[in-house]
Order: C-alpha cells, then structure tokens, then sequence
C-alpha cells in the first residue's frame, strides 16, 4: 500500500492582499492538522479574479519567480508540515507576463513551475488581456507523495492536458481554478459541466483528481463574477468521493492507495491499448490531415 492524503480547498478572497495570503496559510494548516500531505489552493489566491475586466495598472501585481516576495513563506509551510503545495501566482518574465504554479515539495523545495497552457478569452474571464499563453509544456513533478502534474483552470476542459500528464506518469492530476457566473448569459450554469468534464479526465485516465475554486462575488469596473466554489476530489473512476459547497470556506480531505490504483490503471488497458500513429489530427487545429 501506498496510502496519500490529500487537500482540496476553497476560500474567498479581497484586495486585502496579506490577509488572502494569511488565510491561505490557514487552510493548509488546517488541511495538514486532518492528516493531507498534498494540499491544492485555489487560482490567483493573492487577489480577486482581476481577470474580470482590462486595467493596465495590474500589471504590476506580477513578480519573477526568483524574487518572489511571498511564495518563499509557502516554502517555509512545505517544510515546517512536511506536505506538497503546488501554489499560484502571476509571474512576470522578461516583458512577458504567465498565469503559473510553483510546484514546492515537502522539504520546501522549489522544483520548478508551470504556466499555464490554455488561456481563456470572454466575457469575465479576459486572461488574454494579462497572460501569454505558457511555453514549457505540461508538467509532471516527483514529490514526496507521488508524482503529481498539475493544469490550470482553463486547461481543465482540455482531455489532451490530462493525458499528457498521465503519459509522462502523473499519479494524481490538480487544477486549481477560478470559474463561476457568465456575466453576458445569465442561463448558463456550468457547474455541473465543469465538475462533470473533470470526472472524465479522472476516470478515462484512472487516477484521482482534485479541482479548487474560490467562493464569493468580486466586482471590476467592468463587471461580476459569482464563484461556483464546489471544489472536489475524484476518485480513479471519476467518482466524487468529495465535494464542497458553493458559497463556504472549506478543506476536503480523502485518501488514495497509490499503489492499487497504479494497478487497476495497468489492468484497465486503457494506456495498452492507445493508438498514437493515428491520433495526427490532434496537433492540428482544424482536424485536417496535410
């Protein structure tokens, strides 16, 4: 056996930017006090979803990796609990600007980071307007507990992310996210849609899965979003084996045998028998085969 304990957790968030930090701090604390060695935060924790509207003067809200000013405080949690936070930050490279993760081991280790790989563009969600699209590929990381690949919110509506992931030999797949209300169509709800598209990644690829959102209505100049919070953990056959509200501060925690789902993965046959030799029509962007 190969027992993990994970984290999936949700929270609010103001242009208080210390206390989002701070109580970000405090949901791992809380997440590891209930035994997780693997705890997910939300998208863009530091902030609201400035994303909602266009406004040049949030540009500065970016800082280089290397000099980060406060994902070193995370590092130092990492290692005083001994758990893997993967944590969310606008980075600024160059002239270039990502919505990335840095992926921080349980001894405080930064092993790397990813960017994010599909970058929305609609009404609420203007990430276009502030992140280049990322330029390293997936990600897979070995950490102490396993070996995680980690998406990014849009990237989660995209099966080809998941089974990248899982073919560069994820364990486990996380996707910390902002998603709610679509402020120009009050019909869609896609809640629903977007815990259901998740299952799928988690069951087609027999591994879990674990999705944090925030909680909350935050206002821009040009407009709302309503965050449908419901963060969840799935299991390797796209069941919920946890789910949280729409609108409270929450940590899920479960835990998985990474060994006998690493069996049941190899059973299934569902890696065995792919057909990559046909699959071309994947790195078009039209279907259409030159």
């Amino acid at each position: 056996m190969r027992p993990v304990t994970v984290a999936a957790t949700q929270m609010a968030c103001d242009w208080d930017r210390e206390r989002n930090i701070d109580n970000a701090i405090g949901l791992v604390r809380e997440a590891a006090s209930r035994g997780a060695g693997l705890i997910l935060l939300q998208e863009l924790f530091e902030t609201p979803y400035f994303c909602i509207d266009q406004h040049a003067p949030l540009f500065e809200l970016a800082q280089p990796l290397e000099t980060h000013s406060w994902l070193p405080r995370f590092q130092a949690l990492a290692r005083e609990l001994g758990v893997v936070l993967p944590v969310s930050f606008f980075e600024r490279a160059g002239q270039s600007h990502f919505n990335s993760v840095a992926m921080i081991d349980a001894d405080g280790t930064l092993l790397g980071r990813y960017r994010k790989m599909h970058i929305p563009d609609g009404p609420g969600y203007q990430e276009k307007y502030y992140f280049s699209p990322g330029d390293l590929g997936f990600k897979v990381w070995d950490t102490r507990v396993g070996r995680i690949g980690v998406g990014i919110c849009w990237d989660q509506w995209f099966p080809e992310c998941a089974r990248a992931m899982a073919l560069m030999g994820a364990e486990i797949l996380l996707y910390p996210t902002a998603i709610g209300s679509e402020p120009h169509d009050a019909g869609i709800q896609s809640a629903d849609h977007w815990i259901r598209v998740q299952q799928g990644h988690a069951a087609a690829n027999v591994m879990p899965l674990l999705a944090s959102n925030r909680i909350g209505t935050e206002t821009m100049d040009g407009g709302s979003d309503t965050f449908h919070g419901r963060s969840f953990i799935a299991g390797p056959e796209g069941e919920l084996v946890a789910e949280a509200s729409a609108d409270r501060r929450e940590v899920l925690v479960h835990t998985f045998d990474l060994d006998a789902i690493a069996a049941k993965r190899r059973a299934w046959g569902v890696f065995r028998d792919r057909r990559p030799e046909y699959y071309r029509a994947l790195t078009t962007l039209d279907g259409t085969i030159r």
